[in-house]
């Protein structure tokens, strides 16, 4: 018995459907789009009919004006690059779930890796721009799985909608106005959402035929204002009694006098010529191209200071963050529509239909200060935070290390000499003979400050003679900071009930003897005469004098 291959949902799938294309092109009919051209001669109430036709679903004109819009339009087409570049640059990852079978997880990595895929990825985003972009796999067994050995884009041209809701997408047909509903199940169809709308109506390209229109218009006669640019005006005048071909021969003289400097003219006319009054001409073509190139930016990429102009650094990382923002939606939407129509399908027809599949995913990373981010690591991470390696390989762009690498390891760390042990000073002799003589220690000076050490350690209190506590040498060499922190404190707390209760006594009594607020507020005088707080602040006193002196020597 042949084993059937099923489709996530269960229901067999036939193999000959798989490694059969169906949206292929033909020679004459609806699926031939060689010839279509919709941008020369382009005019208002044209662009206004293509655009109102879309909307209805026949969007043969529009999709065929967005695809010359890329050729035509050359800020437009830097930008739609960029926006699609950003998204076919980031690398592609596969998340399972926890337990989940290695075969399968190792076969999904497999697929993802493959050139046809991440070709497949950048024909893809050309929806973002029209509104939805197909790919047709061909599946055919390879390697013992069928897996698709092709991942061909299909013109969009190729395509229509129903009439009704215009979101279910059909075969074009010449047998049916409607179109022919696709019944090969493994298309992969991405149609984003820049915003909510039927698909034909989402894509940027649509806002962008205006501005193509009116760049088209400004470049025309700016180019016609060139030809002329610098050329005095030159003005004929005949009388009034002149015949038609007087007058034309004046006027062919006028023309001749720009391309030959010379003409000829009858008796009793005149020719003048007048010098152009003005050279800015050009500010207004380019001052409305350079407007119509900025709002394209903001359309396409969100902002201008990463495409047009970039004064403020500042700025330029605020805009770049947008840019960044739209990346990573492009991404997600991508890896969604991937997750729907190839990843599950490629599981389900190999290791039949599972609860769960595999996610692939298009992590966008984040600019990160790495120097920044890794000295507040290892700030924190000695107070106890916890931080994943794969995490911060991620994030400083460090791979995993094979298990053949040779690998960085820290420094041996040299053992602390215990309390009171003077360090053996001839033990890095050799090591210290280019480093010049030591500074000289002062007499009587304990060599390590022990924060286990009870009572005063300030300068004043030390076993060393009386010295000024920044003079080089003098006071403690090492003090553990967080030791010698945590025993002040222990010391400033002790007894701090005894020392509080003479502050608090007075206000305790008196809530246990007052019957309303009003009686307790009338007690108030009384409590302050009575409340003792010299005991607390002999204490703060006596800490603060130990937190000066604790200060001191270590400074």
């Amino acid at each position: 018995m042949v084993a059937r291959i099923l489709g996530p949902d269960g229901q067999p799938v036939s193999s000959s459907d798989l490694s059969k294309e169906v949206a292929t092109p033909t020679v004459m009919g609806v699926r031939q789009t060689a010839a279509d051209a919709v941008a020369s001669g382009m005019t208002p109430e044209r662009l206004a009919d293509v655009l109102r036709r879309a909307a209805m679903g026949h969007a043969r004109d529009y999709l065929t004006l967005a695809e010359e819009m890329e050729e035509r339009y050359l800020h437009y087409a830097s930008q739609v690059q960029t926006r699609r570049l950003a998204v076919e640059g980031v690398t592609p990852t596969v998340e399972s779930p926890k337990g989940y079978p290695t075969a399968i997880v190792d076969a999904v990595h497999a697929l993802i890796d493959t050139p046809e895929l991440l070709d497949a990825i950048g024909a893809l985003t050309d929806g973002i721009a029209k509104g939805y972009a197909v790919v047709e796999p061909i599946w055919e067994y390879q390697d013992k799985l069928l897996r698709p050995v092709e991942l061909k884009w299909r013109d969009p041209r190729y395509f229509q909608f129903e009439r009704i809701g215009l979101t279910e997408l059909r075969l074009a047909s010449d047998s049916s106005l409607d179109g022919v509903p696709i019944t090969k199940p493994t298309f992969i169809v991405h149609m984003p959402r820049s915003k909510t709308g039927i698909p034909l109506r989402r894509g940027f390209a649509r806002a962008a035929t205006w501005a193509f229109m009116l760049q088209n218009f400004a470049l025309k006669d700016w180019a016609a204002f060139a030809e002329i640019y610098g050329v005095p005006l030159r003005l004929g005048r005949y009388h009034a009694g002149a015949s038609e071909t007087d007058k034309k021969a004046l006027l062919r003289a006028v023309r001749n006098l720009a391309n030959d400097a010379a003409a000829i003219i009858p008796i009793g006319m005149e020719l003048e010529l007048i010098e152009a009054d003005g050279s800015k001409g050009e500010a207004v073509f380019g001052g409305l191209l350079d407007y119509l190139d900025k709002q394209v930016s903001k359309l396409v990429v969100g902002q201008t200071m990463t495409s047009d102009d970039g004064s403020s650094q500042a700025q330029a990382k605020v805009h770049d963050k947008v840019r960044l923002d739209i990346t990573q939606a492009d991404c997600r939407q991508l890896a969604t529509t991937l997750n729907r129509d190839l990843i599950p399908w490629f599981v389900a027809m190999n290791f039949g239909p599972q609860s769960a599949y595999p996610k692939l995913s298009l992590p966008v990373p984040e600019p990160e200060d790495v120097k920044e981010l890794t000295e507040a690591v290892a700030r924190l991470v000695p107070l106890g935070l916890k931080v994943g390696q794969k995490e911060m390989r991620e994030k400083i762009g460090l791979s995993e290390p094979a298990e053949d690498d040779e690998l960085l390891t820290p420094p041996a760390a040299r053992p602390a000499p215990e309390d009171g042990e003077e360090e053996d000073e001839d033990e890095d002799e050799d090591e210290d003979e280019d480093k010049g003589p030591p500074p000289p220690k002062r007499p009587g000076k304990p060599a390590r400050l022990s924060a286990h050490h009870g009572g005063c350690r300030c300068p004043s209190c030390a076993t060393a003679p009386a010295g000024l506590a920044a003079e080089p040498g003098y006071g403690p060499t090492e003090i553990d900071s967080e030791a010698e922190l945590d025993g002040f404190l222990v010391e400033a707390l002790a007894d701090w009930e005894a020392d509080a209760d003479p502050l608090l006594a007075p206000l305790r009594e008196a809530l246990a003897a007052a019957t309303s607020y009003d009686e307790l507020e009338a007690m108030l005088p009384e409590i302050a005469a009575k409340v003792d707080g010299s005991k607390i602040a002999m204490k703060l006193a006596v800490a603060m004098a130990k937190a000066r002196g604790l200060g001191d020597a270590r400074d």
